[in-house]
């Protein structure tokens, strides 16, 4: 972009009030996530908006110029959704972080796209409702709702796609568009929240979201179980689901894995792979499955049992899982993860983890294993070097083939990451020429001059 387009939309958007950088630092700070892709490309221009209007208004000037827009939430993002790869101006929601009504009696709330979980979690803790879907990171509600995301809870809760209503969205035009309403139920017309929910912004610009809430349970209970090996961890995950045991949160930690977390946080935590699990109800409902679980772990050789139900006991149980991105990157100077998400049929799970341990060993790369086994959806991160062209190339090819083989086992290239640069070209792989190509005819049917977070998804 050169320098006089560049102060004509300063001017223009000073005109309208909307708070506007193009500094480098400010640019610097909004070319990266945390995707292994590092300022391979920055804003031209940085916008904070505060409402709907002006997200509109920046979008029409921007189509007017046919400028890209590209829609930042808190940069959590592992798959280089939000990066400027052909410069224009990147939207900075954090500035739109109102919640705008919450209802408990309807088991509804709905807020802005930069309001945050950490932020949203606080706000309702004093009114008996909850809403449950949560990645590890404390992301934005919108950037949730972009990417599809989900997390830890998903095996009873569901992902971000069964629990948003309505939406709010900014079209390629400028236009603000409706979609959805808070009846948990509706056959009117074609279903366009949730073909913008996990459109990562290539569709539309979310400005407000309409979400589904949950009583707080009356007690929660956690679990933290060993194993001799994955493969008996995974059948006995298969058999709870089997026996129709309502769990709440299922998640695998391989042994190596668990090396690092101890190392890290000073824990000494038997080296072997643990599922940690947790259930949510009342008393005695909470009890008829502890003893459910206990029956079947057992039957695959589960042992180490550690049952908690107070708050500071259960996180002390779950600070294994919450701590193994963080204990991996320090295990590794100048560390980032190359995080894979690949989501299979649980019955292909031991499988699949099995080989992809076995060639990631054999690879030399470090890494770690995390698992929302519940769901068959699992990552690996390759710890690389991003200044190293070898480690790069290495772990993009246990990456790839990872995705092939989750793919020949009839899954999928992401359970919850989403596609963003990294997975776009496994798509044809996993959906087939003709889906990739209805995507594109509603891409450009949305949005024809391309300017809506271009290259990400598929290519047009």
């Amino acid at each position: 972009m050169n320098n006089a387009l560049i102060n004509t939309l300063i001017q223009a958007f000073n005109e309208l009030d909307i708070e506007c950088f193009d500094d480098n630092e400010v640019r610097k700070n909004h070319g990266q996530d945390q995707s292994p892709y590092v300022h391979i490309s920055l804003p031209d221009l940085v916008v904070f908006p505060v409402d709907s209007k002006q997200v509109s208004d920046i979008v029409r000037i921007a189509n007017r110029f046919e400028l890209p827009v590209i829609p930042f939430g808190e940069g959590t993002s592992v798959e280089g959704h939000v990066l400027a790869i052909k410069g224009g101006i990147t939207i900075n929601m954090s500035k739109m972080n109102q919640i705008i009504e919450v209802c408990p009696s309807s088991f509804t709330a709905t807020v802005q796209p930069g309001v945050t979980r950490n932020q949203l979690d606080k706000a309702l803790e004093e009114l008996g409702v909850c809403f449950p879907i949560g990645p590890g990171v404390n992301a934005s509600i919108g950037g949730m709702c972009a990417t599809g995301a989900s997390g830890t809870n998903a095996v009873k809760y569901g992902t971000m796609k069964e629990n948003v209503l309505a939406l709010e969205v900014v079209t390629s035009e400028g236009l603000i568009a409706k979609t959805g309403s808070k009846a948990k139920k509706t056959s009117a017309g074609y279903d366009l929240t949730h073909l913008i929910v996990g459109s990562e912004g290539t569709l539309g610009i979310i400005t407000e979201i309409t979400i589904k809430l949950y009583p707080i349970p009356e007690i929660i209970s956690a679990a933290i179980c060993s194993f001799q090996n994955i493969q008996a961890a995974i059948l006995s995950v298969i058999k709870i689901i089997q026996e129709s045991v309502p769990i709440a949160k299922v998640e695998l930690i391989d042994g190596h894995t668990m090396s690092l977390v101890n190392k890290y946080s000073n824990l000494s935590l038997s080296e072997c792979p643990k599922l940690l699990m947790e259930f949510h109800g009342s008393q005695s409902y909470i009890e008829e499955q502890v003893d459910k679980v206990s029956t079947i772990v057992s039957e695959y050789g589960g042992s180490e049992f550690t049952w908690a139900t107070d708050a500071n006991e259960r996180n002390k149980l779950w600070q294994a899982r919450h701590n193994a991105y963080y204990a991996a990157i320090a295990s590794k100077k100048n560390a980032r993860s190359v995080s894979t998400d690949t989501c299979v049929p649980i019955d292909r799970l031991a499988e699949c983890l099995l080989a992809s341990i076995e060639e990631v060993n054999s690879s030399g790369i470090p890494y770690f294993l995390v698992g929302h086994v519940g769901d068959g959806n699992f990552h690996f991160g390759y710890l690389i070097d991003p200044e190293n062209e070898e480690e790069k190339l290495i772990a993009e090819e246990l990456n790839n083939n990872l995705v092939m083989r989750a793919i020949d086992f009839e899954g999928t290239c992401t359970g919850e990451h989403g596609v963003g640069m990294h997975k776009i070209n496994f798509l044809n792989k996993e959906l087939g020429d003709v889906s990739v190509d209805l995507m594109k005819k509603i891409k450009l049917a949305l949005d024809p001059k391309n300017i809506l977070n271009p290259g990400k998804v598929i290519h047009v």
